[in-house]
C-alpha cells in the first residue's frame, strides 16, 4: 500500500503515520507538514512541507507522487491564537469564517482535484477525510460555533459530492468522511473541561477505532459519514 496522510504534524495526523509506517503492506507513507517537520523517523515514512490551501504547492507535490491506495486527510482547525468558535452569531467575524473554510473545507477539493491520476490503477483504494458530526446538520441541537459547522458541512457537502462523480469515473474509490469523536490534541484543548469524563480518546485510540472503519470500508460504501465507533452518521 502507498498512503498520502495531509497534516501528519498534527495529533491525529501524526499517529496514523507513526501506526501505519509499522503496518504489515504498507511500503510508503507521504506525510505533510505544515511548519515544522515532526521527529519521527522510519524508513516507509517520507515528509514534505506542504501548505495545504496553495494549489500550486499542492500540483508540484502531487506530480511526485505514484499511485495511491489510501489518502487521509487529518487537517483542520477549530480556533487559533486570537479567536475560539462562536457562541452567537454577534460573534462571527468573516476572517475567522474565511479561515476555517481555507482550511477544513478547500483542501479536500484540491486534494481530489489534483490527485485524482493517482487512484486509477483500479485496486480498491481510500480518500478519507476528517470532518465533525457537528458538521452534520441533521443533528445539530446546540446551535453556535458556526464557522466551524459551516466548514465541517461544507467538507461534506463536497465528500459526497466527490463520491458521486467518482462512482462514474474512479468506481474503485470509496470517499469517507469520518468523525474521530474528542481526542486529546490541541484542537479540543481549550474544551476539554466540559468533556465528560470516560470520553476524552488518546490518539492512538482514535486512529486505531478510524481504522478499523476504513479497513473495512468498500467501494459499495462511497459517500457516507462514519463515525470512530463505527455508526453511519446523517449528513
Amino acid at each position: 500500500m502507498n498512503i498520502a496522510i495531509i497534516g501528519g504534524s498534527g495529533g491525529i495526523g501524526r499517529t496514523f503515520v507513526e501506526i501505519l509506517a509499522d503496518r504489515p503492506g504498507v511500503d510508503a507513507i507521504h506525510a505533510t507538514y505544515n511548519r515544522t517537520p515532526p521527529p519521527f523517523e522510519h524508513p516507509a515514512v517520507s515528509w514534505h512541507s506542504l501548505d495545504i490551501t496553495d494549489e500550486a504547492a499542492i500540483r508540484r507535490w502531487a506530480q511526485n507522487l505514484g499511485e495511491l491506495d489510501w489518502l487521509i486527510n487529518a487537517v483542520g482547525m477549530l480556533h487559533d491564537p486570537e479567536q475560539g468558535p462562536e457562541k452567537s452569531i454577534r460573534h462571527l467575524d468573516p476572517a475567522f469564517f474565511m479561515q476555517n473554510m481555507s482550511l477544513n473545507a478547500l483542501p479536500m477539493f484540491l486534494l481530489a482535484r489534483h490527485l485524482q491520476p493517482h487512484f486509477t490503477h483500479g485496486r480498491p483504494a481510500i480518500f478519507a477525510t476528517i470532518s465533525a458530526k457537528v458538521g452534520s446538520i441533521e443533528d445539530n441541537r446546540l446551535g453556535g460555533w458556526y464557522s466551524y459547522r459551516a466548514s465541517k458541512a461544507a467538507l461534506n457537502m463536497g465528500l459526497k459530492t466527490l463520491a458521486i462523480e467518482w462512482q462514474r469515473t474512479l468506481p474503485n474509490v470509496t470517499v469517507a468522511a469520518l468523525h474521530p469523536g474528542t481526542t486529546d490534541t490541541a484542537l479540543s484543548r481549550p474544551f476539554q473541561r466540559h468533556v465528560p469524563p470516560g470520553q476524552l480518546q488518546s490518539p492512538a485510540y482514535t486512529v486505531n477505532a478510524l481504522l478499523n472503519v476504513l479497513d473495512n470500508l468498500t467501494p459499495e460504501q462511497t459517500g457516507k459519514f462514519w463515525a470512530f465507533d463505527g455508526e453511519q452518521l446523517p449528513w
